[in-house]
Order: structure tokens, then sequence, then C-alpha cells
């Protein structure tokens, strides 16, 4: 057996908690199936990975086992959101979002040469690490009357170069159409609270890239006559690991990424349940939980 250390990227990632429950062996756990993609997950002790020497990849004997963990997952995906966006010296990139992904697509921007990134969010600790760990200019979208217009304020009157939807589906937001959103959700009308993408493709520039993170299924309320009219590029995917994971690894390597400033609570694989629970409530100023079996 191979003693070297291995970073495997997730290809299926899930935009909501797991539950663990005990399987047959009462060794081995299992969480529950993705509503969505249909496939179990992979926070487990124990899981079966069909091919899984096809998604891994050697860890550089200098990047230690706390910056590894986070280039399987929100390291490689920020950075795909990045790299979409076509960045050139001078440019100017707004996320939204501050969790895991938003903060490593904000960190991924800077890397690839935005002159200026912009992180949005509404939790304080979130804004704070985007402000003080990145570098990011911050805007608190629940203090403002409209996002797209303090970006137009912020740039010239033009927008941002890229704006990366870093949210998804379970956006959170101020307003009429927030409001409406979650009365859909409610009647099961529609699946997707849409705000953050909505305001992304209202506040880039003209000629300028929608590049989206987020999970979503079926969203209402869609401004593609503004996305053609101001003729955007819109690029988004599912994380391609096999691409930016060996790159992610040599940018750790040589010291230009560090991730463990993600890993805001270490706990027992024991009490993955109450972290899982930490997260999805945003509670205790949690933005990723690492579990140790």
């Amino acid at each position: 057996m191979n003693d070297n250390r291995q970073s495997s990227f997730r290809g299926m990632p899930s935009s909501r908690p797991l539950r663990l429950r005990d399987c047959s062996d009462a060794n081995r756990m299992q969480t529950r199936p993705l509503s969505f993609v249909g496939f179990l997950d992979s926070h487990a002790t124990y899981i079966r990975v069909p091919h899984a020497d096809i998604g891994c990849f050697e860890v550089p004997e200098s990047v230690d086992d706390d910056d590894a963990l986070f280039l399987s997952d929100a390291g490689p995906t920020g950075f795909m959101g990045a790299d979409f966006c076509d960045i050139s010296p001078g440019d100017t990139v707004a996320v939204w979002g501050c969790g895991g992904v938003g903060l490593m697509a904000q960190l991924s921007a800077r890397i690839l040469g935005a002159e200026r990134v912009i992180g949005i969010d509404r939790l304080p600790e979130r804004l704070a690490l985007a402000r003080d760990v990145v570098g990011s200019e911050i805007v608190d979208y629940s203090a403002v009357d409209s996002v797209p217009d303090v970006l137009r304020e912020m740039t010239g009157g033009r927008g941002p170069d890229a704006c990366i939807d870093a949210v998804g589906m379970e956006a959170h937001g101020e307003g009429l159409l927030h409001a409406m959103d979650r009365a859909k959700q409610a009647l099961h009308i529609a699946t997707d609270r849409g705000q953050a993408l909505r305001e992304a493709i209202q506040a880039c520039r003209k000629g300028g890239v929608l590049s989206i993170l987020g999970v979503y299924g079926l969203m209402d309320k869609f401004p593609v006559g503004v996305i053609m009219n101001k003729g955007l590029t819109v690029r988004t995917a599912q994380q391609h690991g096999q691409r930016y994971v060996p790159r992610l690894l040599e940018l750790a390597a040589s010291g230009e990424l560090a991730t463990r400033f993600l890993m805001t609570h270490r706990m027992p694989l024991e009490e993955a349940v109450r972290g899982y629970e930490m997260f999805k409530k945003k509670e205790d100023g949690c933005v990723r939980a690492a579990f140790v079996p």
C-alpha cells in the first residue's frame, strides 16, 4: 500500500448538510442520498469508491494536511470560478458569497491577476475573513438598498468586469423578489431562491463574464434578456477536479496559496451531525468544520 498522502476531489457537491446514519455493518457509515443528483455522498467513516485512483493526487511534502484538505473541494471550485472569468490586469471581480467557495474564488481571482476583488455577504465574520485574510473590498448586502447600484458606484458606473455567484439556490436577500422566492418555495412552486444570481446578472458590465458556481435546480424570474442585451458570457460547471487540483497543489507547495483559514472548527467525527448543523445555520462563525476520525 502506498503511504503517500492523497488528495481526492469531490465531483458531486451538496448544498445541504448530510445526516449520518447506521448501516448494516456497525463499523461503516453512509450518508443519505443527495436529492438533486441521486448519489450517495462521501462524508463517512468508510465508503466504496470505484476507480478511486482516478481522482487521487499526491500531496507534496511541503503542503500540510490542513491546507491540503480544502484543495479537494472549496479550493478547486473557487479557482474554477475565477478561471472562468478570463481575468486581465486591471479587472474588477465581484463575488457573491463569502463562504468557503466564495472566499476561495476571491483569493483565486487575486492570484490570477484581478486588480480589485469585491466580496458580498451579510455575516460579519465572513465579511471579516474576506477583508482581513483575502484582502477583498466588502459589501454587506443587508446594509444597502441595491447591491448592483453599489457596485456600479464602486466601478465608475460600469459594473464589475466579472461576477461570480458562489451562493446558489438557497440565497438570502431583501425586498419583494426574495419574499416571492420564499413563498414559492413554501408552496412548492419553485425550488430556488435566486436573488444572488439575479443581482450578479444586473451588476455585471456590458460584455462581461458571469461565472456560476452555486447549485441550482429550477429558477423563475431569470433575467435572460439582460444577459442577451449586455452580451454577457455565461460559464458554469461542476468542479473540474482533474484540471485544477494539480495546479492548486503546486500553488500551495510554492506558498502562493493557503486555505487553512477556512477551517473555523475542528471536531471529532462523532460530532459530525452537530458540525453540519452549525454549518447549515451558520452558528458560531462556522465556515468549514473539519472532522477528525
